[in-house]
């Protein structure tokens, strides 16, 4: 295979199906605030076997109006994971509220459960763990930590739309308040852009749907005195709406998103089977009652990360680092995390490495990968 040609960690996967129902969406009478936002809507939290979905502009949004809802507020902290976007405590900080970075497990990039209780004070309003690279967390501890400290939980899984944790589909809110995706175009279901908050808190869901359209709502009967025409804002909110171009294209490709999830189970175990029993070369880690949806396939690189990195460059292999700890990005040193430092998320963004993971990932593709990864973990180690 040719190192002209690139192949990247993720990427999305358009079809004809695909197009044509975004097309016969652009013939339609409503692009923006119709029908296929309340579709999308409904047919993502039957998949999920939650309630109610409510569906924003991208998944940061979904951050921000999940965080909203739960009351977060300047003054207020809440616990998540350094190991993770920043846009997971960025959300926080656009209410005026303060992170509290729990470490995480080792070997699955998760947030350590152990380590939450000691964060928790009387400003402490939520926890928001992430499913990193689609394996979920441990959520049944989540839960009862949150239940016992009175404590919301909101679940960032922009990485796990299929992931699956004590026979419980992730984003049915089994063990949370609500749950978050994402449909960024690397992600499991591909809308452009674009989030959804799911819930079954129909107090929950409405505070959702008023925050993404500026906080107005045009219930009938506020009409008297006026008439049909009548809405009013009643809170601060944001225009964070989805088009229905995006929410065709959603439809159309959560359809396949459990095919999508099994094909990249199949491309993990292979990887899992190429990658066993090298020392210094580890893969993701199995958890019992719990199945990963791979976002990522994350390796860690005990020894030459960088040099590995370098190589598949070389060789058109895109590979990529999931994440630099987020209190090490220069806005958090400056601004309360100088000094800060958490020994397992640090050691594990020293080894980690994203390898390629997409549905349409050909078996050529993946055996190329793999030839790759081995020679330049060879040439590390040798």
């Amino acid at each position: 295979m040719s190192a002209d040609k690139i192949i990247p960690y993720g990427k999305q996967e358009i079809t004809e199906d695909d197009i044509k129902c975004v097309a016969e969406t652009l013939r339609s009478d409503y692009l923006t605030q119709g029908p296929k936002v309340a579709e999308f809507e409904e047919r993502l939290a039957s998949c999920c076997g939650a309630r109610f979905a409510v569906v924003f502009s991208n998944g940061t949004a979904a951050l921000h109006g999940a965080y909203y809802a739960a009351g977060l507020e300047k003054g207020d902290s809440f616990i998540t994971t350094p190991m993770t976007f920043a846009a997971t405590s960025n959300a926080g900080l656009y209410l005026g509220a303060s992170p509290r970075f729990c470490d995480i497990e080792p070997d699955t990039g998760n947030i350590d459960t152990d380590g939450i209780p000691a964060l928790i004070d009387k400003s402490t309003k939520l926890i928001a763990p992430v499913h990193y690279s689609g394996m979920p967390a441990d959520m049944e501890k989540i839960h009862s930590i949150a239940t016992e400290n009175g404590l919301m939980v909101v679940e960032d899984a922009c990485h796990a739309l299929g992931a699956v944790y004590n026979g419980e589909r992730i984003g049915n809110c089994a063990y949370s308040d609500m749950t978050v995706f994402s449909f960024h175009p690397v992600k499991h279901v591909a809308t452009g852009e674009g989030g959804a908050v799911l819930t079954n808190n129909e107090n929950l869901r409405n505070i959702l749907a008023r925050f993404r359209s500026h906080g107005i709502v045009r219930d009938s009967f506020m009409e008297e005195p006026h008439g049909g025409w009548y809405n009013e804002m009643q809170e601060l909110g944001y225009n964070y709406r989805m088009t229905d171009i995006q929410c065709a294209l959603g439809i159309s490709q959560l359809a396949r998103a459990e095919e999508s999830v099994r094909k990249r189970r199949e491309i993990a175990a292979k990887y899992d089977t190429a990658f066993s029993g090298i020392k210094g070369l580890k893969t993701p880690p199995y958890r019992e009652n719990r199945m990963n949806a791979y976002h990522l396939y994350p390796l860690r690189i005990e020894k030459g990360r960088k040099s590995v990195y370098d190589f598949l460059r070389t060789k058109g292999v895109y590979a990529q680092v999931h994440y630099l700890p987020v209190y090490m990005h220069p806005y958090y040193r400056a601004n309360g995390f100088e000094d800060f430092s958490l020994p397992e998320a640090e050691k594990f963004y020293s080894m980690e490495l994203s390898i390629p993971m997409f549905p349409s990932l050909t078996e050529q593709e993946q055996d190329y990968v793999i030839e790759c990864v081995l020679e330049a973990f060879k040439c590390v180690s040798e």
